[in-house]
């Protein structure tokens, strides 16, 4: 009797397939409690926590029942029209889809632009525009450009940008904390980038992407805007458009867009110069690039459930209310920095033209690590940050607020200034003597050595004076940020 094959053993019985039936369409809390639990406390965290961070939000419930949908468990790698599985008639019209609503959002010509939708995330451009050890140039990240801008310090290459291509950082001013436009022109002149990206993580100013165009222009390097930041308030029209400009764009899809999280590539086609003796027209070849980089060569499937979250966040995206919440997310913006300038503190560049600020903490004497901790502590989520002049990233002098998220849960210009207050200085309640926010901060650092590190400052946080002062304004916060709505689904 010839051998069985491997696995062909007894089938499973009745009672035990019956079991499993019932194990795939039982719900989580009882299906996995242990995880159930874990959601359900961060959801009691993000309700009861004022976040800050600005590059986090909070998806609509439309958006999260799409994203947890059944387009999940359909595998489509390849193109519309051109999958190498089968089974993808919907998949394919869902992508068309996106593709259609996300040229609309930015009011773009089909003819003009084409995007991949796609990428898990923004970056796998670059690898499409500039071969390898090809030159680029971005925003250094202490001065507020992103990791993936081709970020190296003097000692190793960080990020995959810097490894694989030469990099040349520009620069902001240190004393304005504007981009410095006059020295990144110069650098370009002599680095000669093939790309130069317009584009930034804590940058709270309008990009001038006139400027950059000229810049590109004159040394032959393509342009592409890295707007993840910004993508919401461009497709509202409260922030400058970098499609006029740029060959290329890309943005994730989470942040002031407020989608889950993905990333589209926006292309130009067509005719990209023409030959003034000639005539002859040279076209763009992006688009067969950028797609091939893509798909095979970063990524394999789409994820489908994901494409299919922020399509429909595009398509709220064109509605008069996401306009309406923009310029209520640069309005609270502008209104924090204000009350913190009030409060005495210094916001890089004097103040905000989007959805962010930076907050330099040097003339208060403590930093952005010591700061964040005791923020943390007190259920403000926010992150530390390096300044212009910024010595060591370690130890960062600043703080980036951000005001998307708190706006989707119904924030308002006077609910900013009292949160400006709880980064302050809160008080916990009538009569009751001041807890503090950043005061406590310089409060704690007064009672060590000026040489302490980090770790024994978040040591010192743990004695009973300051757990109580914590423990005040913690309290104090969570009872004013569970006053607003959180979006999302009922129940996790």
């Amino acid at each position: 009797m010839a051998n069985a094959a491997p696995g062909s053993g007894d089938l499973p019985s009745a009672e035990l397939w019956a079991s499993h039936n019932r194990m795939v369409m039982e719900p989580l809390e009882s299906n996995d409690p242990e995880v159930f639990g874990i959601i359900k406390k961060e959801k009691q965290r993000q309700r009861l926590e004022l976040e800050l961070i600005a590059s986090e939000n909070f998806a609509s419930r439309a958006v999260l029942e799409a994203l947890g949908s059944c387009m999940n468990n359909k595998y489509s790698e390849g193109y519309p029209g051109q999958r190498y599985y089968g089974g993808t008639e919907f998949v394919d019209e869902l992508e068309r889809l996106c593709q259609k609503r996300a040229l609309q959002a930015y009011g773009l010509d089909p003819h003009k632009w084409g995007v991949n939708v796609q990428p898990y995330s923004g970056t796998g451009a670059r690898t499409a525009l500039v071969e390898p050890h090809g030159r680029i140039m971005g925003l250094d990240l202490p001065d507020g450009g992103h990791l993936t801008h081709g970020f190296m310090t003097e000692k190793k290459k960080i990020s995959a940008t810097s490894v694989f291509f030469e990099s040349m950082p520009y620069k902001v001013n240190p004393t304005t904390g504007y981009i410095d436009y006059d020295r990144l022109e110069e650098n370009a002149r002599l680095f000669h980038p093939k790309l130069i990206i317009a584009g930034f993580s804590c940058y709270s100013r309008n990009l001038d992407y006139t400027r950059m165009r000229r810049i590109a222009d004159a040394n032959g390097a393509l342009l592409m805007a890295d707007m993840a930041h910004i993508s919401g308030l461009v497709a509202a029209g409260v922030a400058p458009s970098p499609f006029e400009h740029c060959d290329v764009v890309t943005t994730t899809t989470h942040k002031t867009l407020r989608g889950c999280r993905a990333g589209m590539i926006f292309y130009r086609k067509g005719t990209r110069s023409v030959d003034p003796k000639t005539g002859k027209e040279t076209l763009y070849n992006l688009e067969s690039l950028i797609n091939q980089a893509v798909f095979p060569g970063l990524q394999g499937g789409p994820h489908n459930h994901a494409i299919a979250g922020f399509a429909v966040a595009l398509r709220q995206a064109m509605t008069p209310e996401f306009k309406a919440y923009q310029q209520q997310v640069v309005a609270n913006c502008q209104a924090l920095s204000a009350a913190l300038v009030e409060l005495g503190y210094n916001i890089v560049t004097g103040g905000s033209d989007n959805h962010l600020i930076l907050l330099d903490l040097r003339n208060k004497g403590t930093d952005g690590g010591r700061a964040e901790r005791v923020l943390e502590l007190c259920s403000i989520a926010c992150n530390k940050n390096t300044c212009p002049g910024d010595i060591s990233a370690l130890r960062p002098s600043g703080l980036r607020f951000g005001t998307p998220a708190l706006t989707s849960r119904g924030f308002r210009q006077d609910d900013f200034r009292r949160v400006a207050a709880f980064i302050h200085r809160g008080e916990a309640g009538a009569g009751a003597r001041p807890v503090r926010g950043i005061e406590l901060t310089l409060r704690v650092q007064s009672d060590m050595s000026p040489k302490a590190t980090l770790r024994e400052f978040k040591e010192k946080l743990q004695e009973e004076g300051y757990q109580a002062d914590l423990a005040a304004l913690k309290e104090e916060v969570e009872a004013f940020a569970g006053t607003f709505p959180l979006p999302g689904l009922p129940v996790l």
